[in-house]
Formats: C-alpha cells, structure tokens, sequence
C-alpha cells in the first residue's frame, strides 16, 4: 500500500493510500498513534479512498510534545488538519476512537462529513469526569480549589479541563454516523450511548462482551468485520 509521510503545521501525518479525492480522517484513541490506521486503510483504499492520520499530542511523533494532550490542544489540532484539507477533496469521511471521537465532536461540530464511523466513542466527557471523581473521592469544590488532582489509575483530574469540557457540550452533530461499541464498556454507559444514538440517528452495533478497547485478536476480528460490512458508496 501506498504511504507519505506528511508534516500538517507541526504535526506528523501519515497518509495512505493512491491519489484521490475522497478520504478518510483517522483519529486515534489515547495511548495510539497515526500508524494504527493501517487496519482502516485495508478496507478502504481498495475502493477508492485516501487515508490521512496524524498524531495527537504526546502520541506517536509527538511523544515529546511540551503541549499536554488536552482537549482544548487536541480540538486545536483537529481544526487545523481538516482546514489543510478541507479545499482538496469533494469528500471527507472520518473514522475516530475513543478519545479521539470526543475530540472530534467538539472540533467538528459543525462539519458534514460524508460518514463517521466511532470506535468506542466518549460521548460524555462531563460525566466521565464527574464518574472519575465519584471514583476518587474528589469533590469538585476540591477540584475547582486544588486545580489538578492525580488519581490512582493514571489520569489527572484538571478543573481547566472540566470547565472547557462543561462550555462545549455535545449538542450539535449532523454527519451520519455508525457506532461500533463493546458490551462492557467503562468508560461510555449504555445509556449515554443509546441517548446520543438517538439524539444523532445514529447506527449501533454492539459486541456482546467487548470492552473500550478492543485489543484482542477475537475483538480486532469483530472490528475487521464491522469495518467490512459499512457502506462505501
């Protein structure tokens, strides 16, 4: 398969795929990179499509990136590939994991995008944040006082962070889009789930006993396959 490496800005891309006009903007999840993309591009280059995917700070070529991968720098970086692009193509689909999928909701909530396939997405990055402090212990009196809070599984609880993420709620998204989501997700609830798909006239799909990352080799097979059943056209 075709590949170029490109520099969007600053930041490292990786484009797969012949010359055409229609692509793909790939988005990976937290603790990715641009190369994962690859699965994506063996479905969908041999009909027709381009594949462009960039590192999110702190990830991949970006690893020693001074700006932490926050969402305000991922909604910044977001913005800045897809007017890159925008002027080149007459069709723009996107594909986004995790992380990566919030990111794009808040950044492109008021781009079409000619389909939009999630992986997992987070949906509600307020009650994510809200449950991470339930977890914790963490009152958001205490947040909003102490500013940045560590927790035991890793992730710092930020009162910037929060208060952005509570100023862009996910109110607006128009593009038709296709859910892929494990049964037993931790991150996204069911009904977070089902309320956005509603909301958005989304389609779902649904692996009975998956997780938020799908990591083994029977979950990757159920992606391969789920890639390979959308509609192209």
């Amino acid at each position: 398969m075709i590949t170029e490496k490109q520099t969007i800005g600053t930041i490292p891309a990786l484009l797969f795929g012949a010359p055409s006009n229609r692509l793909f903007l790939y988005v990976h999840s937290k603790g990715s990179q641009k190369e994962e993309a690859e699965m994506l591009a063996r479905e969908v280059v041999p009909r027709g499509y381009r594949v462009l995917a960039f590192d999110l700070p702190e990830h991949g070529g970006r690893k020693n990136d001074p700006r932490p991968c926050t969402v305000q720098n991922g909604v910044r970086d977001l913005q800045a590939v897809h007017k890159a692009v925008k002027g080149s193509c007459s069709s723009i689909s996107l594909y986004a994991c995790s992380l990566g999928a919030y990111f794009s909701l808040v950044a492109w909530r008021d781009v079409i995008f000619r389909k939009s396939l999630f992986l997992s997405p987070v949906l509600d990055m307020e009650r994510l944040i809200r449950n991470m402090m339930r977890w914790t212990g963490v009152t958001e009196e205490r947040l909003r006082e102490e500013k940045e809070i560590p927790t035991p599984f890793g992730e710092t609880l930020s009162w910037e962070y929060y208060e952005y993420v509570r100023a862009h709620p996910v109110d607006i998204w128009n593009s038709p889009t296709s859910i892929l989501y494990g049964e037993n997700d931790t991150l996204t609830e069911r009904d977070v789930l089902d309320s956005f798909a509603k909301k958005f006239s989304c389609r779902v799909s649904v692996m009975k006993d998956g997780e938020h990352y799908f990591h083994t080799p029977g979950q990757l097979r159920f992606l391969e396959n789920w890639l390979g059943e959308q509609d192209y056209q």
